[in-house]
């Protein structure tokens, strides 16, 4: 065991091909999953607006626990990779068994959820009966049965930590093509299949977690050989390691939670907004006005995510390096990582801003067609203008992280989104055109490239530089 970690890739391989070989899988299998993603809202929204629009309104929520998921997944992947750069088998092992414990307190807690906070969370913004009801069905579904996407996360991210990334990729793309086939088949009543509507696709989604769950489970113990998973029989739970695990994975978990807060209150505030630069009754308004936000969410997870599938490639490099104390191969991973970044950004922006209005024409059906090109297509190419400055901020945000400082990651995160974006709406909202409130995006993400140099200057002076050669 102890020569297979001496010849681990992370050490050894050069570090573009290291990165391109670990970040590669990932970023495919995340595209694949923004694509099931978008599809998913496809087939709901051509079912029904309002389902659309409940989709939108259920997002934060449904964010907050893929937020815990990831982060716990954050935490315990850097430790696992820094244990496995310093040689320590014993670490490796403690840390995988009570990162398992882990995330089945986290499904406890979200089946909970499911069964007494979606009903009120859907009544507490939906405009209407439809709205409420059908969220509160694809939320009880998804979170009553987050078995699946918690098992996923948590044996995805052992293989990632020990490079095997790509049968992660095989694990997300199988639940992710899974899901994408059920759900006109249960969204629509194809084959056979009763017609379930919300419910359908939230089925449609668990059943491809639970699969995918089931997958890299089998994975870890056939290949997985540098984390002993057959010696769960000798686990204790430890205290000490599930507290590393959360103090590393927190801010993470807080980061994308802060997410969920920002969004949630970016649809209050259009759900009170006087809107008035649109021919539709107020009410249509603010209903369209959510639907393009919860659209344009869909659309940048698929810019968004082959960056955060670099950011996975990326964390378990970096950790390693920092435990192994190679610091010429940490930079320039770095490096790599924030070019690559920006390259997928700027493609990103330049699709927003000339094919904004058959993105639009994908999440939309007859009868809000033309709310929808009206108000959305603004949104998106005042939002894209501020993607290429995103990429450095989210490669910084995850090295701090990778380094053992999600402190740091977290409180840029708060500035950005609480305490820059969501009052900067509020403000730009007071004068009652929907299309000014964009703006409050671009000037969020500027604040944040200024807090991320400066952040970064900071770590690399406190923990990079004084890496040995």
């Amino acid at each position: 065991m102890e020569a297979s970690m001496k010849e681990n890739k992370m050490g050894t391989m050069p570090v573009n091909k290291l990165l391109l070989s670990m970040a590669v899988p990932m970023m495919i299998s995340m595209l694949v999953q923004a694509l099931y993603n978008v599809v998913d809202s496809i087939f709901v929204a051509k079912y029904s607006a309002a389902c659309m629009t409940a989709i939108s309104l259920v997002f934060p929520l449904q964010t907050l626990m893929i937020a815990a998921g990831s982060g716990l997944g954050v935490g315990m992947n850097a430790i696992l990779s820094r244990n496995l750069g310093a040689k320590n088998q014993e670490g490796v092992n403690k840390t995988a068994f009570n990162g398992i414990a882990i995330y089945l307190i986290c499904y406890v807690i979200f089946l909970l959820v499911g069964l007494f906070v979606a009903e009120p969370f859907m009544r507490a913004q939906a405009s209407s009966e439809e709205i409420a009801e059908a969220g509160t069905v694809y939320l009880q579904i998804v979170c009553c049965c987050s078995i699946g996407m918690f098992t996923q996360f948590c044996f995805e991210r052992m293989l990632q930590a020990t490079g095997k990334t790509i049968y992660s990729m095989f694990t997300q793309m199988t639940g992710a093509i899974i899901n994408v086939i059920l759900d006109p088949i249960l969204i629509f009543g194809l084959l056979g299949a009763p017609r379930m509507g919300m419910a359908g696709a939230a089925a449609a989604t668990v059943i491809g977690q639970c699969v995918a769950g089931l997958m890299a489970i089998i994975f870890n113990f056939k290949f997985n050989k540098e984390i002993q998973l057959r010696k769960i029989k000798k686990f204790r739970p430890d205290g000490s390691a599930m507290g590393r695990i959360i103090y590393i994975g927190a801010p993470s978990i807080l980061m994308q939670s802060i997410g969920s807060i920002m969004v949630f209150g970016v649809n209050t505030i259009f759900s009170h907004m006087n809107i008035m630069d649109t021919a539709l009754t107020l009410t249509e308004a603010r209903d369209t006005a959510i639907t393009v936000f919860g659209i344009y969410f869909k659309l940048q997870s698929f810019v968004f995510m082959p960056v955060f599938g670099l950011n996975n490639g990326m964390v378990p490099i970096v950790a390693f390096c920092l435990g192994a104390g190679r610091r010429d191969r940490l930079v320039k991973t770095v490096k790599l990582s924030v070019g690559y970044a920006f390259l997928l950004l700027i493609i990103g922006m330049i699709i927003f801003q000339t094919i904004p209005d058959k993105l639009l024409m994908l999440f939309s059906n007859e009868s809000n067609l033309d709310h929808i090109l009206t108000m959305g297509v603004p949104a998106l190419r005042t939002i894209s203008i501020s993607f290429p400055v995103a990429s450095f901020c989210i490669i910084s945000l995850s090295v701090f992280q990778a380094l053992g400082n999600g402190v740091l990651s977290m409180l840029v995160s708060f500035l950005r989104q609480l305490v820059v974006l969501v009052p900067s709406a509020f403000l730009l909202s007071l004068t009652q055109h929907v299309s000014n409130v964009w703006y409050a995006f671009l000037l969020a993400e500027s604040v944040s490239l200024i807090l991320c140099i400066f952040s970064f200057r900071y770590m690399y002076k406190k923990v990079i530089k004084p890496l040995g050669e």
